[in-house]
């Protein structure tokens, strides 16, 4: 039988033309990143390849965190034929082919690995055609997947493997990762680059813990650098373009049209009755669709109004709601009464303001896995995993309160809501008070009591 592994060419000089990725996929549980956790000194699962005792696992992670890179190393140390099978491109027909080449060799002593990329792309009947030679021990089955396995893996297949969960690799873990591939001399024809740590740093935080996207964009950076004597530059201004998102499109022929919502907009946030109801005027005479103002409104109701008074938002739907039905001219009055209500409506931007920070933290901080306390557990594969372990239900408690942890630790000292002080927010102000100090009132007794024990 013959041996169909991951790494036909891996002896070979990879090319340049291949993905960076490619080029320097590490061969070695020395040479792999992140995963310190299982794959650290004396770890469960690198104590199992080291000794080539490796059983039918599931790895379970995000993409790019090293699940498919484990698989070939995996295919280096093991002394089984090692068979790599995508659940993309696969049916039954093929994995009973497998299967029986499989046995053939069971029969000559010859144990076989098959890995399958993707695995919960895999349904029920396919899934299932693995199970009674993984039962028999014909093979070892090694899946990964991006989905929970609990959800997307048979029962009876998933009792039969052992799940190791990948986890996303820190900034830090990308940074030895980038710092590594450029003194690798298969990455790059030109062996100097020319890329600052605050690049670097930069590239490990746009990754979010995906080290795919971490070299795919060292790879465009250094692709797109200025040559110098000196060897490739990535300057500033041509790394912030690799990371830069999509930009909007706008009508570039329209100024006007957004020159007047603007003023409508800060007319209404300055408290403006009459000046709003003109440049509302302005643009319902021009033939602005009603329907675009009343969208405005809505915006404008939770944006600069918000919690000071929530039936802001409720009177913009419902001239929303009444420019759909009425159109134009009759629901020119609709809008003129809403403008005026949300220009002397108490003011507050505190919900705008807390989103907006938050949205910060979450597109420059690496994205860190919900606290397992308020995940849900209900398969047994997750409570051991100790999803909810610790979970007070609120409704449960006397004040309907709890001492509960419900960010991340490096997020749980964040106030994302600043509540404001006028209107209705007053009072949201100072229940929000009670609760922050009847929380740290019970946190002083546990330290306390603790601290008695001892």
């Amino acid at each position: 039988m013959k041996q169909m592994t991951l790494f036909d060419s891996q002896t070979q000089t990879v090319s340049t033309s291949s993905p960076l990725a490619s080029r320097v996929r590490p061969n070695t549980l020395d040479d792999f990143v992140g995963q310190e956790h299982l794959l650290g000194q004396g770890k469960l699962l690198r104590r199992l390849i080291e000794k080539d005792q490796i059983s039918s696992m599931i790895f379970w992670g995000p993409p790019g965190v090293g699940k498919t890179t484990l698989a070939k190393i995996i295919a280096n140390h093991t002394s089984s034929e090692f068979i790599n099978f995508s659940a993309v491109t696969s049916g039954i027909k093929e994995i009973k082919e497998v299967m029986a080449k499989a046995e053939e060799a069971t029969f000559r002593g010859i144990r076989t690995i098959v890995f399958v990329d993707e695995i919960h792309r895999f349904n029920k009947a396919q899934q299932d055609a693995f199970l009674p030679f993984v039962e028999k021990g014909s093979i070892i089955l090694i899946g990964a997947t991006t989905e929970n396995p609990s959800f997307e893996v048979n029962s009876a297949l998933l009792s039969r493997c052992r799940v190791f969960v990948l986890k996303a690799l820190s900034k830090e873990e990308l940074l030895k990762l980038l710092e590594q591939v450029l003194k690798n001399p298969r990455a790059f024809l030109e062996p100097k680059i020319k890329i600052t740590e605050k690049q670097m740093e930069k590239i490990a935080l746009f990754a979010n813990g995906d080290a795919r996207t971490a070299l795919n964009t060292l790879e465009i950076a250094v692709l797109n650098g200025s040559p110098s004597i000196e060897g490739i530059i990535v300057s500033d201004e041509l790394l912030d373009q690799c990371l830069s998102k999509k930009s909007l499109l706008y009508d570039k022929n329209g100024e006007e049209h957004f020159n007047l919502i603007s003023a409508l907009h800060k007319s209404i946030r300055n408290s403006d009755p009459d000046a709003a109801v003109y440049w509302l005027a302005r643009m319902l005479e021009a033939g602005e669709d009603p329907l675009y103002v009343a969208r405005r409104l809505v915006r404008f109701a939770s944006e600069d109004i918000g919690l000071a008074d929530n039936q802001a938002l409720v009177i913009a739907i419902a001239a929303y709601q009444a420019c759909h039905f009425l159109g134009m001219p009759e629901c020119n009055v609709h809008l003129t009464q809403t403008a005026i209500y949300l220009s002397l409506a108490p003011k507050s931007n505190s919900s705008y303001k807390a989103y907006e920070t938050a949205k910060q933290d979450a597109a420059k901080m690496l994205a860190e896995p919900v606290p397992l306390i308020i995940r849900n557990a209900p398969t047994m594969l997750m409570k051991n995993l100790d999803y909810g372990k610790g979970y007070i239900y609120a409704h449960d408690t006397k004040k309907k309160l709890s001492t509960i942890q419900c960010l991340p630790d490096s997020l749980k000292e964040k106030n994302y809501y600043q509540a404001g002080i006028l209107g209705e927010e007053e009072r949201l102000k100072k229940r929000l008070e009670e609760i922050k100090e009847w929380k740290k009132t019970m946190a002083e007794r546990k330290e306390n009591s603790m601290e008695n024990e001892l």
